[in-house]
């Protein structure tokens, strides 16, 4: 039946049926990523009606990765105490869809942080694969390029609660294991100790900061020539156990989101 046969059946004064359309908003002109985000997240269920679970849309999984990528560079430059309006900016998005992705400053520092000791878990992997117990050292330059780079951000991967730090200490442990076996470290030589040795690194970087952006390197070579040609003392302290690296991080972790007391 045509549209013209449907008007005829309708009674005198009969309202004509409303169409049946999409829940859709009035169309804007010229929408980027960031309308067509919010456009989405603006529109409310019918009665009865249950969203279905999906996949981020291509536009929304764009946003996130400029926001995540836009916060490193800002971070990196200026600290966490950066505002979440710059990194907007940085991003070329609305501050709307930065807190959109991440509720707070906190849960973007947690997010890049997380990234960071992943991409570090993937380098110790690879690290492995390299001959001569020469891997740990490899990892070692690396970790003390990523934590000059990330400096502004770098003290929060003490604490992480990402599920790759465990995964990042076995592969370290293996990269030490290499080492000892092909004689660039010494014998007694722990996990604990590389672990201070990269803390080392990172006050180093906090410490220096842009005024001697490289002043990790000469340090971790001093290190590396200790490792290979010094004997643990026996009569020295024990290293760090990974039980106690757990502590450390809990420790950190709750320090770093305890509320602030009011001077008095």
């Amino acid at each position: 039946m045509t549209g013209h046969a449907r008007t005829r059946d309708r009674g005198p004064g009969q309202a004509a049926p409303h169409p049946e359309t999409p829940h859709a908003p009035a169309a804007v002109s010229g929408p980027g990523p960031d309308t067509a985000d919010a456009r989405e997240d603006l529109r409310e269920p019918g009665p009865q009606e249950v969203r279905p679970a999906r996949p981020i849309r291509r536009d929304a999984a764009r946003n996130h990765q400029l926001v995540v990528e836009a916060a490193r560079e800002v971070f990196s430059e200026f600290g966490t105490d950066a505002s979440m309006e710059l990194i907007a900016s940085r991003a070329g998005v609305g501050v709307g869809t930065v807190y959109r992705r991440f509720p707070n400053k906190e849960a973007l520092v947690d997010e890049i942080a997380g990234l960071m000791l992943k991409e570090l878990a993937e380098v110790a992997r690879r690290s492995l694969a390299l001959p001569g117990g020469a891997g740990l050292e490899a990892f070692l330059r690396v970790i003390g390029r990523s934590l000059s780079e990330h400096r502004g951000y770098a003290d929060k991967l003490v604490g992480h609660k990402a599920s790759c730090v465990e995964v990042l200490r076995d592969r370290i442990t293996e990269l030490l294991v290499q080492a000892r076996e092909a004689g660039q470290v010494a014998p007694g030589v722990e996990l604990g100790d590389v672990m201070a040795l990269i803390w080392g690194l990172r006050g180093i970087v906090e410490t220096s900061g842009a005024v001697v952006p490289d002043a990790w390197r000469r340090h971790l070579d001093i290190q590396l020539a200790g490792l290979r040609s010094v004997t643990v003392p026996a009569d020295s302290p024990p290293a760090v156990t990974r039980e106690q690296l757990r502590r450390i991080g809990t420790a950190t972790a709750a320090a770093r989101h305890a509320p602030a007391h009011p001077r008095g």
